[in-house]
């Protein structure tokens, strides 16, 4: 996975953990693509000591996801849904009985749901 996809999809999940000044270096540097100087002049710190923060940010947030598993079951979940829906939609022409056509719908129209909720 891209380094700064994962970034976000932590910060998502156990950001709310970080202290306020954490929270506002860490998603302008991964959220809003800002440059550590531009953030060191924000934040009145060095250049160093932004990136520094953030570095000490991707572990503390990498501990986390060690010990909570919570991104690696959200994109496991999210994949199991895909795939519940590509079998639903390969089912659907496989049968001309409309109940089970109806089920069929209702399983693809869930996991469709599911799948764009996250």
């Amino acid at each position: 996975m891209e380094k700064i996809v994962r970034q976000a999809l932590l910060y998502d999940f156990y950001g709310e953990l970080l202290t306020e000044h954490q929270k506002s270096v860490y998603s302008d540097i991964v959220l809003n693509d800002l440059s550590y100087s531009e953030v060191a002049r924000d934040e009145g710190i060095s250049r160093q000591g932004v990136y520094d923060l953030v570095k000490r940010c991707d572990k503390i947030l990498e501990d986390y996801e060690s010990k909570l598993l919570l991104v690696e079951k959200f994109l496991d979940t999210k994949e199991r849904v895909s795939e519940i829906h590509e079998l639903a939609t390969d089912l659907k022409g496989m049968t001309n009985n409309p109940e089970l056509q109806e089920k069929i719908n209702a399983i693809e129209e869930i996991s469709k749901a599911i799948y764009e909720s996250y």
